[in-house]
């Protein structure tokens, strides 16, 4: 949908490996993407904290006073900004690198919760010994909740559905 937006000529693999100028371009074209972005609120003094996530991503954590506006209605505006950034890092360093865009560790949160739904939606698949349907979830809030649980071999997870109803459901195996 809009990332085909993005995706108007052919981009490159990211390299088998990455030195430290490339991560430093990468941090670099996406902090200044977001800086850029960020101009058209009105948020006045930000602190953009950079560092590495878990699964190898770039981590943006945005902190300041009065941020809300950023985050906007269950993170929507945050998905937003994170969809904007990655794309603008993408289209300047030429291939796909993750970026992930945070508001005073909202995503942070919002991770532990998915991760506490996940495990305790695949002991229920597991004990009951039958699939459970989560409710629809972003493609950032449905990889959270297959990372999650792929190490768990009581379950798998499939993603079903289509758009904004495409969800995540755990099979017992």
């Amino acid at each position: 949908m809009a990332e085909e937006l993005v995706d108007e000529k052919p981009l490159d693999e990211e390299p088998a490996e990455l030195t430290d100028e490339d991560l430093d371009r990468i941090a670099d074209t996406a902090i200044g993407a977001l800086q850029d972005i960020l101009k058209y609120f009105e948020v006045g003094e930000v602190t953009i904290d950079e560092y590495e996530g878990d699964e190898g991503e770039l981590i943006l954590d945005i902190t300041g006073d009065d941020l809300a506006v950023l985050i906007g209605r269950h993170g929507k505006t945050l998905d937003a900004l994170q969809f904007l950034v990655s794309a603008i890092t993408v289209r300047t360093i030429g291939f796909r690198y993750p970026v992930i865009v945070d508001v005073e560790g909202y995503k942070s949160r919002q991770r532990e919760k998915l991760e506490s739904i996940a495990r305790s939606s695949a002991n229920r698949a597991a004990s009951q010994n039958r699939s459970i349907k989560l409710r629809p979830m972003t493609p950032y809030e449905r990889r959270i909740v297959h990372i999650c649980l792929r190490d768990d071999d009581r379950v798998e997870t499939a993603s079903e559905g289509e758009g904004s109803a495409r969800h995540v459901v755990i099979l017992p195996r």
